[in-house]
């Protein structure tokens, strides 16, 4: 009787144990990728080689004119025809010089995250118009207040590894204070890595001032830059966007990080054939690299390689397909070889509704991405409709699917504990099973990942709860964080500062 009332009260221990949740993360952010290479050795120096002889026999142009001096001064050279050329050996010092990782820091440095190597990082990115609506299920403009909603959802949200604002506040018409809006929500609700863009360069100055009343006062912000800026300064194909090249300026002279992103898309401002696509896009993101470093060599940069595909029967964005699982994957790939902090776009899934399109597009893409090692996996939660949407169910239901691809980049540990020769023996000549065994019960807790969102009940026991699909809950799950969760980032006195200063609606 005493050893029964003992194998009660350990079995009530250890479900009160399990359900408080494992001890440990057994798959949390920053695992290693790279195992999954699309192209061969020689197939990356061909694509390489022919990037090296697109810079150097078709360079780029439009070129402004502040960067035409900064360019021609580390060795590039005007070809008389409107283009500036660059020999590979300029390329090979700009890549030699760059940053090869650096830290990407929160507000809370505890939620700093490294860049580089290949280690994977899942976060946001995206500029939707349109937000799929809790209650009616249905696409509507995204609006500011919706923005506030995703930030603070997915503050809480553990493989979100950074936050770049996932959607445009569509009720916010003047550029100035959209830009101003934009970053003032991120700072109220999360302390993140956070990501924002400029519209104009005359917008970094006072956003910076802003972001210094965040970080503790005038200059503090760029000692420690907590949030970095996405900039597209090239426009496919083989050319520099002015007003782009005029933000990275501001930015490098702020001190603030940048992903530089190449967004070519296949069959329309690059070829159709994958690999041209990808010669063409990684010498458009060595162009931004070689002007990184004309301005100041060895800044922060991610090198964000983001194949776009398009359907080429009608034109439209493609954010689900195979062709883009294999081209972010290989972009990664190129970028890791080059021994670039790299940033690719993935899980953009097409489909409208939270359905099996919805999840077989999410998983394929964004698995290819994280086992090619890609460092940032940018549009990778809460992103639907081909980067028209976002979707508060999406980003609940995205972060357990990024558990679940951690758990895959993990692996298997292969050591003679885990070999478990003495327990197998033990099982096979005693109880003839291995449940209740120490050494089951340590794996437990430590080899598996148990969703809260993936239903694996039997079919009688889903019916009699309701008989729910994926949507449903993550819904429940999404207004629950939204009630619960109301940060405040900001203190009294850092608000009002701000609020003095710029127009916050």
């Amino acid at each position: 009787m005493t050893e029964q009332r003992a194998r009660r009260t350990g079995r009530r221990e250890r479900m009160a144990l399990r359900a408080a949740g494992p001890a440990s993360d057994p798959c949390p952010p920053g695992q290693i990728g790279g195992s999954y290479k699309p192209l061969t050795d020689a197939e990356v120096q061909k694509i390489y080689g022919t990037a090296l002889d697109l810079l150097e026999k078709l360079g780029m142009g439009d070129v402004p004119s502040r960067l035409y001096t900064d360019l021609l001064a580390v060795g590039a050279i005007d070809n008389g025809a409107g283009r500036v050329l660059f020999p590979p050996t300029l390329v090979q010092t700009a890549i030699d010089q760059a940053a090869k990782t650096f830290v990407l820091h929160g507000r809370d440095p505890e939620r700093s995250i490294e860049v580089g190597g290949n280690r994977v990082h899942f976060g946001t990115g995206g500029a939707a118009v349109q937000t799929l609506d809790m209650d009616s299920g249905i696409y509507r403009p995204s609006t500011l207040t919706d923005l506030h909603n995703f930030t603070r959802l997915q503050d809480t949200l553990a493989n979100v590894s950074w936050f770049t604002r996932c959607c445009v506040a569509t009720d916010v018409p003047d550029n100035f204070d959209l830009d101003v809006n934009t970053v003032y929500a991120l700072l109220k609700n999360t302390t993140k890595p956070t990501a924002t863009s400029f519209t104009l360069a005359e917008h970094v100055d006072p956003i910076v001032k802003m972001l210094d009343i965040a970080a503790g006062g005038p200059g503090a912000f760029a000692k420690r830059p907590f949030m970095k800026a996405h900039i597209s300064p090239v426009i496919s194909p083989m050319r520099y966007g002015e007003d782009a090249v005029d933000v990275v300026y501001e930015c490098i002279k702020h001190n603030i990080p940048m992903s530089c992103i190449t967004a070519a898309q296949a069959g329309a401002t690059a070829p159709a054939t994958l690999a041209g696509f990808l010669a063409q896009s990684l010498a458009e993101t060595l162009a931004s690299l070689v002007m990184v470093h004309a301005i100041q060599p060895g800044f922060p940069m991610v090198f964000s390689n983001w194949p776009l595909v398009v359907d080429l029967r009608t034109g439209s964005f493609s954010g689900g397909s195979g062709e883009t699982a294999v081209l972010n994957a290989a972009s990664a790939q190129l970028s890791n070889w080059l021994g670039l902090p790299s940033g690719v776009a993935c899980s953009m899934t097409d489909a409208k509704a939270i359905d099996a399109q919805y999840g077989a597009e999410k998983g394929i893409t964004s698995l290819a991405a994280a086992l090619a090692g890609g460092n940032l996996i940018y549009e990778s939660s809460g992103m639907t409709a081909s980067l028209l949407g976002a979707s508060f169910e999406a980003f609940v239901l995205d972060d357990e699917m990024h558990s679940a691809t951690y758990r895959a980049l993990r692996g298997i540990e292969v050591t003679d504990e885990n070999l478990g020769f003495d327990v197998i023996c033990d099982a096979v000549l005693g109880a003839g099973h291995f449940l209740g065994n120490q050494h089951t019960y340590a794996a437990m807790e430590r080899d598996y990942f148990y969703p809260s969102l993936a239903d694996r009940d039997e079919p009688r026991t889903w019916a009699e709860n309701g008989a729910q699909d994926a949507w449903g809950r993550a819904r429940a799950r999404a207004q629950d964080i939204l009630q619960r969760h109301q940060p405040a980032y900001l203190s009294d006195e850092q608000d009002k500062a701000i609020r003095a200063q710029f127009n916050i609606l």
